[in-house]
């Protein structure tokens, strides 16, 4: 069993250490990973579709604690769901969307438990973290969950073409799954048209390209330089699938 962390919150801020805090007192044998916590801020679509991605890598029986809630403390409403094998638990806004409409096995539920002590803007803390301790214990008490028949925020799950996440080297990952582009297709991204390259080795020094990342999404990279700079990229950034032009060949006798 795991618990994996999963938020906007910043790796140099207080906020983790306090969710850390929460989770070895109510779970302390239980091994906490630190998925990422530079997920887009308040990017609740492209962190979204990065989240769905990111968990497959992670072994069934998970406990996810996802948390990108720029509406924290408003009318949404916390939940829990279970896709694939694997469990998250957040803010019903949209954050658990893409994971919940692409599995194949799902559960929602809706987290009716509250604390006597709830921060009206840390529920990462004193609301979701002790869920998700309970949850990775298997000893989540009668009456914290309710039955619910999906999420409420539902704003569909198809690719994302833009950009979803840009990392330290100036990568820049897009929400687009790669097995759905063909593969000579060409990209547009800022005012450039990108061809495939299999790796970074494959392009010239200083040449930006797509390829395949380690997640299976749509990457854009430069050799030895930051595709986000050469390209004028950020999150929110738009990458279009250029049409391929086939050349109709002519066999002998044709008109």
């Amino acid at each position: 069993m795991l618990l994996v962390l999963y938020t906007d919150f910043g790796a140099a801020d207080l906020y983790v250490g306090q969710i850390k805090a929460v989770l070895a007192d109510c779970a302390p044998r239980v091994p906490v990973i630190d998925a990422l916590h530079d997920a887009p801020a308040f990017g609740i679509e492209p962190s979204a579709h990065l989240l769905a991605a990111l968990a497959r890598r992670y072994p069934e029986g998970s406990v996810f604690l996802a948390v990108v809630d720029p509406g924290v403390g408003g009318p949404r409403e916390a939940i829990v769901v279970d896709a694939d094998g694997r469990t998250f638990v957040g803010p019903d806004n949209g954050l658990l969307a893409v994971l919940w409409e692409r599995a194949a096995r799902r559960r929602c539920r809706r987290v009716r438990w509250r604390p006597a002590r709830l921060s009206a803007t840390f529920h990462g803390r004193d609301l979701f973290a002790p869920v998700a301790a309970a949850l990775a214990l298997a000893r989540v008490p009668r009456g914290w969950l309710v039955p619910q028949a999906a999420p409420d925020v539902l704003p569909g799950a198809a690719d994302l073409p833009r950009i979803v996440y840009v990392d330290h080297y100036g990568n820049a990952v897009t929400g687009l799954r790669a097995s759905a582009i063909p593969r000579n297709a060409r990209l547009r991204a800022g005012d450039r048209s990108l061809a495939r390259r299999r790796t970074f080795g494959d392009a010239r020094p200083g040449e930006a390209f797509w390829y395949e990342n380690s997640l299976g999404l749509v990457e854009l990279a430069a050799n030895r330089a930051s595709a986000a700079r050469l390209l004028g990229l950020r999150v929110g950034s738009p990458v279009a699938v250029l049409q391929l032009r086939l050349r109709a060949r002519r066999s002998r006798g044709s008109r």
